[in-house]
């Protein structure tokens, strides 16, 4: 039942909150955690940034805006997005800017590791009729290293958890990113985008466990 969900989902954010087995990676920096209460469809991002870090909010800063406008263009506001979607990521703490000076540092295999058996439970827990994996590292654990105009615009199926689960996934909004300037890339993620109307649609309209 959903009202099960969400005390499942409630317990959860409070032991993710505490998590610190990365150590101190970033003055300040702590879990960030979706407040999605009733959610069907799962959203899987990278890392939060700077502005996340200060927010405690997954998706508050310029990558989000960009976010929302591509999930507005799917047929969701970013309030119904939040309320929606689980937003998690590959690793759920600030990492701390990269060396270049050029976005965020990518977070290490180990720390990936470290934050994975998160992610792995919230797949248990709501076991989504569609992920969203968002840029290279979420892409990656879902549908495995392949070029990204073979993967964005498609509709992959998925067995998670004994369900079969459609992933749709989406290039990293960040500005950092220079792939949605490439030739064609922009038609690969309004496909995309269609796509991700229709399963959404479909997931919002799911009988209650």
């Amino acid at each position: 039942m959903d009202e099960d969900l969400e005390r499942k989902l409630k317990r959860h954010r409070a032991a993710l909150s505490k998590c610190r087995a990365c150590g101190d990676l970033v003055a300040g920096a702590i879990p960030i955690v979706s407040m999605a209460r009733h959610p069907r469809a799962m959203l899987v991002g990278q890392a939060p940034g700077q502005v996340e870090k200060i927010d405690q909010k997954p998706f508050a800063g310029r990558a989000g805006k960009t976010l929302f406008k591509w999930l507005a263009q799917a047929g969701l506001s970013e309030t119904e997005a939040r309320e929606q979607i689980y937003i998690a990521a590959i690793t759920r703490c600030y990492p701390g800017a990269s060396r270049s000076g050029r976005g965020d540092r990518v977070p290490s295999p180990a720390e990936q590791e470290l934050c994975s058996h998160w992610l792995d439970a919230e797949l248990a827990l709501i076991r989504p009729v569609v992920v969203i994996p968002v840029g290279r590292l979420a892409i990656d654990r879902f549908l495995g290293n392949a070029p990204l105009d073979l993967l964005i615009g498609r509709e992959h199926v998925r067995e998670l958890n004994g369900r079969e689960t459609r992933v749709i996934p989406l290039p990293h909004p960040s500005g950092a990113s220079s792939w949605i300037h490439g030739a064609g890339h922009k038609s690969l993620l309004d496909a995309a985008l269609s796509l991700l109307q229709l399963r959404l649609a479909d997931a919002t309209r799911r009988v209650p466990r």
